[in-house]
């Protein structure tokens, strides 16, 4: 996994590569752009638009010359604008690429910039380097590009956004964030969400290796971290191999998350899904998913099971019954929906839920169990605080998905679609946890496959259907996940 480092550690670890790859400075700045012209090159946009360069004096702004000077070489019209006076003292390599700006890339003053015309937008004002809320004389300037309608590409960071918490005032509002060697904390919190636009993550050749001797407790969760976590079944393997796994969901009327999850955990693999249904409702789920199993007596050996979930639409009724689960199991478990809601208003079963469980809430349920955050950060906080203290895994569910693990540890979720969010979509998810839990997967392993899959799911059926996607959709999609990452 991909360590997200704080914005004070870029300037050491680009000091780390440069030493071991035995390159200067300036050759890194360069692999930094040319990584962005790869990304360009595949967005296809119109050669027929003029680029607008904005340029600080700093690294940033280093870029931004490079990246004009490699657009030009493409064969685009460019025009660089300063956001410096004229004769300011600038970095040594930005002052290198700006000299190295062709003459066929006129270079202007900021304040000359026409923001009716048609084009595209690169911001390399301020990047990184930004330790505190902006200075008042780049405010207009940020103001100019923000009055910009076309698309707008930040480079690293939007100008005005501090790398590593929630930022509030003058921001450059990007379509795109093309951020280089790891994700910036900031762009994956959701009150910058409207300001990063989408994040683009560019390779520049810095191995994770070299991230090694610095601390964080953040980490990015990528397609190549998965396979590794599956586990191998071979061919003489039998149901009862995939594991025994019963769900205890849904209510009167309430129905479709019994069936949502319980048809997920199959797809997932799981050997054999038993639901825990009101009696008078097993009709429905019998005929929707054959292939399930029904009990309804709440007095079973719950530990008979390989693994359990608890808790979509069984309603608020049910202490009694969620109290008398978390008592006999001695299992991890998974934990959802109306399970944290009745576990939030009566804090006394914490206490019993099984160490190492997976807890699942959206951020109503969240606040229920916590108390209210004041940001993302503090959520982050919060959280980590709660898992450590409680020995649990807890899932932040939302853009980027925060899987919170019992060590401390925060990993950042790079797979989902915002066409995701629809009713039942966390159903889903219970039922695929559940059904890793159930085949033999430790709790780590079971929360990283689960996220993932489950939102390379999404993204699939986001594809086909954008924002018509339903939660059936997403199981659907569950079988071709595991083509897509050769999981056999």
């Amino acid at each position: 996994m991909l360590k997200i480092l704080s914005g004070d550690q870029v300037k050491e670890l680009d000091r780390i590569h440069i030493q071991n790859a035995g390159i200067s400075s300036h050759e890194l700045m360069e692999r930094a752009a040319l990584s962005f012209i790869s990304w360009w090159k595949s967005m296809e946009f119109p050669k027929n638009l003029p680029v607008f360069v904005f340029c600080g004096a700093g690294n940033n702004g280093g870029d931004g010359f490079a990246i004009a000077r490699l657009l030009f070489k493409e064969g685009w019209e460019v025009q660089v604008f300063r956001c410096f006076e004229e004769g300011s003292v600038l970095s040594a390599d930005a002052q290198k690429n700006l000299d190295w700006v062709p003459e066929g890339v006129l270079i202007y003053d900021w304040k000359e910039f026409n923001s009716s015309r048609e084009g595209l937008l690169i911001d390399s004002f301020l990047g990184v380097g930004l330790k505190s809320p902006i200075r008042n004389s780049a405010v207009p300037i940020i103001e100019c590009m923000n009055s910009f309608p076309g698309t707008k590409i930040s480079i690293d960071l939007p100008s005005g956004l501090l790398a590593d918490s929630p930022t509030f005032g003058p921001r450059v509002k990007a379509d795109f964030t093309v951020t280089f060697a790891f994700p910036k904390l900031a762009l994956l919190f959701p009150e910058n969400s409207s300001f990063s636009g989408k994040m683009v993550l560019a390779d520049i050749g810095i191995s994770e290796s070299e991230y090694a001797s610095f601390p964080t407790s953040y980490f990015f969760l990528q397609e190549k971290d998965i396979l590794s976590r599956h586990r191998v079944f071979g061919q003489f393997a039998h149901k009862g191999d995939f594991g025994k796994v019963a769900l205890v969901a849904g209510s009167k009327g309430k129905m479709g998350a019994a069936i949502l999850c319980s048809k997920a955990a199959l797809r997932t693999g799981s050997g054999l899904v038993t639901a825990f249904v009101p009696e008078d409702e097993r009709g429905i789920i019998q005929s929707a998913v054959p292939e399930v199993m029904c009990e309804f007596d709440e007095n079973t050996d719950w530990n008979k099971f390989d693994a359990l979930g608890v808790g979509p639409a069984i309603g608020l009724d049910k202490k009694d019954l969620l109290q008398d689960i978390l008592k006999a199991c001695s299992k991890p478990i998974v934990l959802d929906a109306d399970a944290i809601t009745l576990i939030a208003s009566n804090q006394d079963l914490i206490s019993l839920i099984p160490k190492n469980s997976i807890l699942t809430p959206h951020l109503g349920e969240l606040e229920r169990l916590i108390g209210k955050s004041t940001d993302h950060l503090d959520r982050l906080m919060k959280v980590k605080e709660f898992c450590m203290k409680w020995q649990l895994n807890l899932l932040i569910k939302g853009a980027y998905s925060v899987l919170s693990l019992v060590d401390g540890r925060q990993l950042f979720n790079s797979s989902g679609t915002q066409y995701m969010a629809t009713a039942g979509a966390g159903d889903v998810l219970t039922g695929m946890l559940t059904s890793f839990l159930g085949q033999g997967y430790a709790p780590e392993n079971a929360l990283i496959c689960g996220v993932y899959h489950h939102g390379k799911a999404g993204e699939l059926a986001g594809q086909q259907n954008r924002r018509s996607t339903i939660a059936s959709d997403i199981s659907e999609n569950i079988g071709k996940t595991y083509t897509l990452l050769n999981v056999l």
